[in-house]
């Protein structure tokens, strides 16, 4: 199967193979750094042009994702869209999918970095959501117990038959839970960072995401 089933502070989760999270007993599903519209913010801001189908790909996995699991809640972790006039900027068919997606659900909008406002696509809007022994948040805050978070975009490389695979990964440790990057175009912070390393301490782990997800001992 294409999940890597573990235990985090009570919760039976699932990370998926794409970079989601699945917590069954909620139904609920849970994404990160979706950063819609990039690309448009790349060519306003910077003139640089990238291929502008990124936001259609990342909504085109999540839809797949969404069919799957029929998850009565979504939380999109933040930096969902890659700043506010990005989200504005959506063209009317990836709205619709939006829109589409959204229908039936609870759909919940945990502020970024990237989008610190509200957005007229509907859901709430919350700067963190807490259920049962989770507390759903965009940036990892010092001392928390039960946080699931995004925000670094964690990747985490391991040698495989010869050569060394990198992959956006899902960190955890005893306290907190930080998922990788869902869009498209997003780059990533390597594990062994120590802003990372420092934030999950000893006995934390990586959950290398693919086709078939497996957990690694995080190393500094």
């Amino acid at each position: 199967m294409n999940f890597y089933a573990f235990s985090f502070c009570g919760a039976e989760l699932l990370a998926l193979g794409t970079g989601a999270l699945f917590w069954p007993a909620e139904r609920l599903l849970v994404v990160s750094d979706l950063h819609l519209g990039k690309s448009e913010r790349m060519a306003r801001r910077s003139r640089q042009l990238l291929p502008p189908y990124e936001t259609r790909d990342t909504l085109a996995r999540l839809d797949a994702l969404i069919a799957l699991h029929d998850p009565a809640c979504v939380v999109c972790l933040g930096d969902s869209f890659d700043d506010l006039d990005a989200g504005h900027a959506l063209p009317e068919a990836e709205v619709m999918t939006l829109s589409r997606l959204m229908a039936g659900r609870n759909w919940v909008w945990i502020e970024g970095n990237h989008d610190p406002g509200p957005l007229e696509f509907g859901g709430t809007h919350l700067s963190e959501l807490t259920t049962g022994p989770l507390t759903f948040r965009h940036i990892a805050q010092e001392g928390a117990r039960g946080e699931v978070s995004g925000h670094y975009h964690p990747k985490t490389s391991v040698p495989l038959r010869g050569r060394v695979v990198t992959r956006p990964s899902f960190l955890v440790s005893e306290t907190r839970l930080i998922l990788p990057a869902f869009g498209t175009y997003t780059g990533g912070l390597r594990s062994t960072d120590h802003a990372l390393t420092s934030l999950m301490g000893p006995g934390a782990y990586a959950i290398l995401t693919g086709p078939l997800p497996c957990a690694v001992p995080l190393r500094a």
